[in-house]
């Protein structure tokens, strides 16, 4: 059994796709079918239940899949922590940052930590914060900078800001001239939302289902600036953060009449091992949420 073929499983049981899976791993898709295939013959036992469509585990790989992913997770810690004797002359730390995050919050805290440590790199993976927190509890990240509001308890959470959720409409729009916006003011507006995986779209929808309101999505994006112009050409409303409306042009930002606040800052998987570079991330966060005494970084 080699550890190539548990790491191909792994990945499939994930992706419950060969192909998919192969192009993840950026191996060929005959590579991780022969490697499954001879886990299986060693093993005895059918992993995959190939009768469906979609690759599914059989009862006997979920329970495989199981030890699979600690043991793969403990030589990954392992080899770590081995690297973490030697002198840090060079490091890696991967960080997932929703959009709203990696347009507006991210930038100031890279450039900050990059000035300080510029032998250690840093690679940012854009995705939704829901989409963030799976893959840290995965372990396929090392950190998210997120909305942390509501995460799960398998997270170790930094604080770093508290931010109002704000209504964004056209400068025309007769909403413009409200001092608050309920939801039901907006409950026949067309609405250009942010994608699915977003908890701040998460949240809104929730409020407007609570309300009995049906939303009239026109447009979807992840791009932030798009949205903001969407709303200021007059296609729709928005709801975004507070961090990152700004002043722009044709769009104005109302707060809502019941108030939502959602807190924002730095994720990690609680129980794992902390390599030095990863650390050293912390700690630089932690200086300098104290730096700002505790406001917006």
């Amino acid at each position: 059994m080699e550890l190539r073929q548990l790491e191909y499983f792994q990945m499939a049981s994930r992706l419950r796709n060969i192909t998919r899976a192969a192009e993840r791993l950026r191996v060929s898709q005959p590579n991780i079918t022969v490697a499954i295939k001879k886990l299986e013959a060693e093993l005895g036992i059918q992993l995959f239940d190939r009768s469906q469509k979609q690759l599914s585990l059989t009862p006997e790989g979920a329970v495989f899949l199981n030890r699979v992913e600690l043991a793969l997770r403990n030589i990954q810690d392992a080899v770590l922590e081995v690297n973490d004797y030697k002198q840090l002359q060079k490091g890696t730390i991967k960080i997932g940052v929703p959009p709203m995050m990696g347009a507006y919050l991210f930038p100031r805290i890279f450039s900050s930590f990059q000035r300080r440590y510029s032998h250690l790199d840093i690679f940012m993976h854009e995705e939704a914060s829901m989409s963030i927190r799976e893959q840290l509890e995965r372990d396929e990240l090392d950190f998210g900078i997120i909305i942390i509001s509501g995460a799960s308890h398998h997270l170790q959470l930094l604080p770093m800001s508290n931010n109002q959720i704000l209504c964004c409409v056209p400068e025309e729009s007769p909403l413009a001239s409200k001092k608050s916006i309920s939801l039901q003011d907006v409950a026949d507006s067309k609405i250009v939302m942010l994608k699915e995986g977003s908890f701040l779209r998460q949240t809104i929808l929730g409020k407007m289902k609570e309300a009995n309101i049906t939303p009239n999505i026109v447009l979807e994006s992840n791009q932030i600036v798009t949205l903001k112009g969407l709303v200021a050409s007059g296609v729709g409303i928005t709801f975004l953060l507070d961090m990152v409306v700004g002043n722009t042009p044709g769009m104005k930002a109302i707060p809502l009449a019941d108030p939502l606040f959602v807190d924002v800052g730095l994720a990690w998987k609680k129980d794992r091992y902390i390599s030095k570079a990863a650390q050293s991330f912390i700690d630089f966060c932690k200086d300098l949420l104290k730096q700002n005494h505790g406001s917006a970084v």
